[in-house]
């Protein structure tokens, strides 16, 4: 996948999920712990030196192992090169412990699996699959559905979202404002 470097400058400027300044080890010969700004955007994680605001670099967290290697430390290695290793070490096993989580939910295929998942529980919930939900929210007619996928998507998130906080009675109508 290619990324322009704008792309990624603009991404990188996004709210993030998680951000710390912690220690990292880059995979070079010779290579030391340096404190940097971790960000975690998407499924993107940048890197900051930590007195300046565009990243030094990025990690696309997708077919990597997140590994905790001591108490304090995690890696992230890429399973096409496995001596490529990103080293992190944190303040806490605590801390350690909330960014292995936070980098593993990060990924497509754990997204995948989270609504693959989440599609399944609102269909045991209503008894209606997320597409008959999107019909009845939107009003649209089914040849129209693929216009609006999108719209399909958001419908899908809230009700994952209302199902995660515990509200049992989905809405047949959805407000798109509490996303």
């Amino acid at each position: 996948m290619r990324y322009s470097e704008r792309e990624l400058l603009s991404l990188s400027r996004q709210p993030a999920e998680k951000a710390a300044e912690i220690l990292m080890r880059v995979p070079k010969k010779g290579s030391v712990l340096k404190k940097r700004l971790v960000k975690l955007v998407v499924n993107f994680l940048f890197y900051f030196r930590t007195d300046e605001a565009e990243p030094i670099g990025a990690l696309l967290l997708e077919h990597c192992r997140i590994t905790k290697e001591e108490e304090n430390v995690f890696s992230i290695s890429f399973i096409e090169e496995p001596d490529r290793k990103y080293s992190f070490e944190c303040d806490t096993e605590e801390q350690c412990q909330e960014w292995i989580e936070a980098l593993r939910r990060a990924s497509y295929e754990f997204m995948r699996r989270s609504l693959i998942f989440y599609r399944n529980e609102i269909q045991k919930m209503t008894g209606k699959t997320t597409t008959e939900l999107h019909r009845i929210a939107s009003f649209e007619k089914p040849a129209a559905l693929k216009e609006s996928k999108v719209k399909w998507n958001l419908d899908t998130c809230m009700h994952a979202k209302r199902l995660r906080r515990g509200i049992k009675n989905v809405p047949k109508k959805l407000d798109y404002k509490e996303l």
